[in-house]
This record gives structure tokens, sequence and C-alpha cells, in this order.
């Protein structure tokens, strides 16, 4: 492939200021590949294959539902059977599945684990750490074991506990990737960020990478002394413009810096500051001295919790600004609400970070807001099922890339959204966005303990509205409902 370089475009203006005020509470106020590490399921005995295997083996459901009409008491095709049913989507038969195995042998050590890895996917957290507990004990601390309680701890938000049991695992298996992986994703979720980023790297060596690795020596944050830096794009788009503010502090460096970045967000990036030429995705890397992947810059550039650097500057096109000023009316006297419902279907823990569309209509109560949705993808289809068009104005059809987006989030006065990569663009810009985030929310967003909880150092504008209880989103809505009645009273 031919190396695709482009030179850095020249600063932006600056974004027109927030037409929001203040509301009693700020709505701008200081405030997930990776997200959490998937479960394991544990190789049963021969008839049990594990559903990462099950093709390979040639199991199927039927298969398994005619060997149990001839072993109905075998605990080893029941819960190979609830496995096969765990990856097809069907939780609550999967669980009945591993509880009949465990009627039949409660000693069962493949059963409890893989109960318990189910009962994590429907979000009972409490009784997934007791299973994964149960199965440590019975198999004598099998470390394969110990990571699956790891993941169960991690998603019920016991984070504590869950860097005690890979202080013990990783003693036993002390390079192992996917245990340095779980240790990192931890410690940044309670804000030990110098340890967190330490072993963040670990992330490159899994066997789930699915991202390029670019050849020859990594960057190890010394000076540059006019050497070439490759930068490299990983994981969502949200975590590219997480880690743009990184890119002016590389160039300080000392050295010629090449970003790599995917077209969508071509034209956000093109003035920033620090880029000397562009790599486009995908394509042949150009010559270069060293590289160093964007998420691993926080560890090069020794980030805290208490020096995260503010986000860079990102160029919004006139004509990106002149297609939302046709979209989206100036200063009307409403409350310019933006709506997002789902993040990329295909990302791994969005069924527990999205919700539906309808929980948002509740905001239309509240006097003078209108809602604009800036979904984009799949989930944009939700909108037919409202019966009319006219209660929420559809954005995301007008959207060619980030830099369309951006220009209609400087037109709303709010944006209310589950989290996505808009969020870190929301952010980015400086913009009042609302984040209504699940039970256990990507690290950037804390355990909620730092700040009082709805806050994190990496966006300012942004403010977070945590899930207390596992898959409770009335109360999210409910809460943020609240703070919008009293944005709306100072607006009368």
């Amino acid at each position: 492939m031919k190396a695709n370089i482009t030179q850095a475009a020249p600063a932006p203006s600056p974004a027109p200021a927030s037409p929001l005020q203040a509301s009693p509470r700020p709505v701008s106020s200081v405030p997930a590949p990776a997200q959490a590490a998937a479960s394991k399921t544990i190789p049963q005995p021969p008839a049990a294959t594990p559903p990462a295997q099950a093709a390979s083996h040639g199991l199927s459901i039927d298969m398994l539902e005619r060997m149990l009409e001839q072993q109905p008491k075998d605990p080893n095709v029941w819960s190979a059977l609830g496995a096969l049913l765990r990856q097809t989507g069907k939780p609550e038969a999967a669980i009945a599945c591993q509880r009949r195995a465990l009627e039949i042998d409660q000693r069962h050590v493949g059963a409890w684990t893989n109960l318990g890895n189910v009962l994590g996917d429907v979000e009972r957290y409490d009784e997934a750490i007791a299973a994964q507990e149960h199965a440590v004990v019975l198999s004598g601390g099998n470390a394969s074991l110990l990571s699956n309680l790891v993941v169960a701890l991690r998603h019920g938000c016991r984070f504590e506990r869950a860097l005690e049991i890979l202080d013990v695992a990783l003693r036993a298996r002390p390079g192992d990737a996917s245990l340095l992986w779980d240790r990192a994703l931890t410690l940044l979720q309670v804000g030990r960020y110098a340890e967190g980023f330490r072993d963040y790297d670990s992330r490159l060596s899994l066997p789930s990478y699915q991202n390029r690795i670019a050849e020859g020596p990594m960057w190890d944050g010394r000076p540059l002394d006019g050497k070439t830096i490759l930068l490299t794009t990983e994981q969502g788009f949200g975590d590219v413009l997480l880690t743009a503010r990184y890119v002016p502090l590389v160039k300080a460096r000392g050295g010629r810096v090449l970003l790599e970045c995917h077209p969508e967000l071509q034209r956000l990036l093109c003035g920033l500051e620090g880029v000397d030429g562009f790599v486009h995705a995908g394509t042949a890397y150009p010559a270069y001295d060293v590289h160093c992947p964007l998420m691993s810059l926080p560890h090069r550039l020794v980030t805290t919790i208490e020096t995260v650097p503010p986000p860079t500057r990102l160029t919004v096109p006139d004509e990106a600004r002149e297609k939302a000023a046709r979209l989206v009316p100036g200063n009307d006297g409403t409350i310019k609400v933006g709506i997002i419902w789902s993040g990329r279907v295909t990302f791994k823990d969005n069924a527990r970070r999205a919700t539906a569309l309808s929980r948002f209509l509740r905001f239309l109560d509240v006097p003078k807001v209108r809602l604009y949705s800036i979904q984009k993808g799949p989930p944009e289809a939700a909108l037919e099922t409202l019966g009319t068009s006219t209660l929420i104005t559809p954005l995301g059809p007008h959207f060619n890339d980030f830099a369309d987006t951006a220009a209609v989030l400087e037109r709303l006065d709010l944006v209310i959204m589950t989290d996505s990569s808009v969020a870190h663009l929301a952010g980015s810009l400086g913009r009042p966005v609302w984040n209504l985030l699940q039970f256990m929310p990507y690290w950037v967003y804390g355990d909620g303990k730092v700040g009082g909880g709805d806050t994190t150092p990496w966006y300012p504008s942004m403010r977070l509205f945590r899930q207390t209880t596992p898959g409770d989103w009335d109360s999210v809505f409910a809460a943020a409902e609240q703070v919008l009645r009293q944005v709306a009273a100072l607006r009368t």
C-alpha cells in the first residue's frame, strides 16, 4: 500500500460561546477496546465444550438436547447447553441450564463459573461474584477462574477486592497479559493513573487485540531530538478524541509528528496543534524513527489524575457550520437539547451503556425543551417507532463525519446522552454535555468517589449521571430531568 500523508492545516477559529446559562448546579461542571475484559467460559469434560470452541467441535443446541434425552442427569451436557445459550443471547435460559447442572452436581466447577459469567451478563453482580468465588474455592484457586472472578468484581464495582485478587493471581502468573490488562483497567477506574497506565501496554499482547501494531522501536517518552514519530490510532473514535490533547505535548519533545487518522475524523483534526502530517488509516506507514499508539501516550507523558491535560482545540470547518445553521435554528427562545441513546452497536459493552429512545421523551415535558437526535447508525431506526417526526428532529442523516456533528453541537444548548464517542467530542469542544452512565462505566468516568462522582478531569464541561443500581436507568433519567427543569426555570 502507498503511504498517504497530508500536511496539517492552520489552527482553527474559536467555537461560539454556549447559549446555556449556569443552573444552580452548573450544566458545565468539572467532571469504555477496550472496556471490561470478557469473562472466560471454563472448559468442561468432552461433552461440555466451551462456547468459544463450540463451532470447531461441531456442537449445537440441537445436538446437546438430543444428548440430554439420553443423559438427562449429565451436568456436563447441561452446562455446555447453558454456555451455548449464553452465546446465542438467551441468558435466562442459560442460567436455568447452569442451575440444572448444579442440582445434579453441586461441586461442578465449570457450571459455577459459567453461571457467574451469565449472571454478570444480566447485571446480577452480587450473585455473579458469589458464583465465581464458589468456583475458585472448589478449584483450589485456579488462575483462569480468578480472572473470571476479577471480571465479576469489576462489573460489580468492587474494585479494591478485584485488585486484591489480581495481586494473588499475578504472583502465580506475573507476566500474564490478561491479568495485567484487568489490573490496568481497575487501577484507572479508581484514579490510580500512574500505576494503571504503567500496565496499559499489556493490551498490545492480548490475543483479542485487533489493531495494527507498527514495527520498530516504540517511543519511551524521551526527547525526540528531531526524530520522526508515528502516532497510531486504535480502539474507538472516542479514544482518539480523548488522546488528541497529548499530540502538542509530543511535539514539544522536539520531533516531527505524523498522526494516523480515520477519514471520519480527518476534518476535525486537520488543524490539530503539533501535527506535521497525517497518515490515512489503513494505508502503508511512511518512514519513521519511533512509533507510539495513541492510548499509550498518557503513560509516556506521566499522567496522574491531578495532571490530566485539558482537551485540545479541534477544527470545525466553515462549511460544516453553514450546514449546521440550516439544520438548527439560532436563538428562538427554546432549549435545544441533542440526544443519543446508543453507541456503536458492534462495541461489546454497548448493551450495558445504551438504553431506549423512549426514555428521552420525558424531557419533552420540560417547558421550552426541543429535542434533536444526533444519533447515527442502526439505532436511528428507533425514531420511526414514535409515530411522528415532529417531536424529535433527526439530524443524524445529515452528518458525513465528526466535523458535521461538531458544528451542530456548537448550536445546541445541551447534549443529554448515553456514553459514546460523541460524549468525547462534546467534552473536547467544551460543550455542555450530560453523560448518562451505566453502573460500571468506562474508566475515564472513575468510580463515582472522586469529585462527588458527577465530574471527570478529562472533560470540564461534562456532568455525569450514574446508575447506583445495576441496570436502573429510571433513577438516572429522573435525576437528569430534575436538573433540566432547573435549567428551564432559569430561562424564563
